[in-house]
């Protein structure tokens, strides 16, 4: 099927221009100004904005908690509705099996012919056996070229050390595999949880004072002199401290490939959410911990400077009612409650309303962002632009829409929104995903299973000569 939009201000990472664009299969064919071509569907798009589809690149669809395990691919339609037509899952090695046959399997069962949007994998070894670490480079010909560790979590199966982390660097450079760290302190975490917990301080909001911004800058720090020891390029998830940042900052300015990302919620939740009374706390209880006013100041600037070069959801669909509850009642404390929170649905509207509205990012920011930064980081060559040959994931946007985020109109599959309430400007009022609309008028209409595995290549955006 052939698609012609007129009449919209496409918006680049570079630039906004008004020209018409032209797709026909799952391509982009043209982009220019008054293009006479014919086409089997016509779209005025007067007045609106042109967006590239955009990449998620920190999702959980399979993350588990004590038996309990998140909302899966089958709520990914909530992604279309929110402008995103890729994401990428991390997926916890096997206790046992191989990095790439792990993903394989999941794959397999929980994504091939469920998903609604297309999909990437990053590998989390949680396994670093002798014969695991050799398998690293495998991943690269696999499709799945990045790879997490957890510096966070003392005593869970995914925990990993120095020695891992080291490890790790050294063998995934030899293929182009970008390492990605979950920089928190797990010894500090630790001994401060025990201590609150000791002192009868069980309620949710102390998982912000056990998980002090130290935790996450001195995590990132090490992180980072592990990276420079193995000469290899590091990538820092969900970053929500400003003291994490300036490491970050520092190392980059040394000539170290050192990049990070924040998410959605960090630049607009903060510590007193978590204070909420009650146990309604919970509902925000993610890791690294949700910070101050100046943290969020220090983050949006972070995001327009490039000194953070990707805005991801982090979304991990946990029930409140059901699974957050599981740190209520006596003997359980913050430390029982699932980390996590589902934002999948809103990071857009959260991008556009809180950042392109009140001037703190621009247009053409938004787009990199949210779309083509993590693109390029994962190496999916034909996502997260809006180019001739790249795929015909395009998001026709509304800036004229007003409405308010709440979970009534939310289809993320979770009984919460963590931004009830919160006003929205504008939104995604039809999305194509390689040339096949899936969303009308802020509503999915796509099919199951329409989304496709979409494999990345390996030396991506980390690995570009500084």
């Amino acid at each position: 099927m052939s698609v012609l939009i007129k009449n919209g201000t496409i918006v680049t990472s570079g630039n906004e221009l008004k020209a018409d664009i032209y797709f026909n299969g799952e391509t982009i064919q043209a982009i220019g100004e008054n293009l006479e071509i014919e086409a089997d569907e016509i779209v005025d798009a007067t007045g609106k904005y042109i967006l590239p589809g955009g990449v998620d690149q920190h999702v959980h669809f399979s993350f588990n908690y004590k038996g309990s395990k998140v909302r899966g691919f089958e709520t990914s339609n909530a992604a279309a509705v929110g402008g995103t037509t890729t994401l990428v899952e991390f997926v916890n090695q096997v206790q046992g099996k191989g990095l790439v046959e792990s993903i394989d399997e999941y794959r397999k069962t929980d994504a091939d012919g469920i998903a609604m949007v297309d999909y990437s994998f990053h590998c989390v070894m949680t396994d670093p056996r002798p014969e695991v670490i050799e398998e690293i480079p495998d991943l690269a010909a696999a499709g799945y070229p990045t790879m997490k560790l957890f510096m966070a979590y003392k005593g869970m199966f995914f925990h990993a050390d120095d020695d891992a982390i080291l490890k790790a660097l050294f063998k995934g450079k030899e293929a182009g595999i970008t390492v990605m760290v979950h920089a928190e302190n797990a010894e500090m975490i630790d001994v401060l949880t025990k201590k609150l917990i000791a002192e009868g301080k069980t309620a949710p909001y102390y998982h912000a004072v056990s998980r002090p911004p130290v935790v996450e800058a001195e995590a990132t720090r090490r992180a980072i002199y592990l990276a420079e020891l193995a000469d290899a390029p590091l990538y820092v998830v969900h970053v929500s401290a400003k003291e994490a940042l300036e490491e970050i900052k520092q190392a980059y300015g040394r000539g170290q490939s050192v990049y990070g990302e924040t998410c959605s919620h960090y630049l607009v939740l903060d510590t007193e959410d978590l204070a909420k009374p009650g146990f309604e706390g919970a509902k925000y209880v993610c890791s690294p911990a949700l910070r101050t006013q100046e943290h969020r100041d220090a983050l949006w600037e972070a995001v327009d400077r490039k000194w953070l070069n990707a805005v991801s959801s982090d979304h991990c669909g946990f029930d409140y009612k059901q699974q957050k509850h599981m740190g209520f009642g006596e003997g359980k404390s913050f430390a029982d409650i699932p980390n996590g929170a589902p934002s999948l649905q809103n990071r857009l509207n959260i991008l556009w309303t809180y950042g392109v509205c009140e001037g703190k990012i621009s247009k053409s920011r938004l787009v990199d962002l949210f779309a083509a930064m993590p693109a390029r980081i994962n190496g999916l060559e034909r996502k997260g632009q809006l180019q001739i040959g790249f795929d015909a994931d395009v998001v026709i946007f509304d800036p004229d829409y007003e409405g308010t985020i709440s979970v009534a109109n939310n289809i993320e599959g979770v009984d919460y929104c963590p931004f009830e309430g919160f006003a929205q400007k504008g939104r995604a009022e039809t999305v194509y995903l390689r040339g096949n609309r899936i969303v009308t008028d802020g509503k999915y209409v796509g099919t199951k299973g329409q989304g496709k595995f979409i494999a990345g290549k390996p030396f991506g955006y980390a690995y570009r000569e500084k």
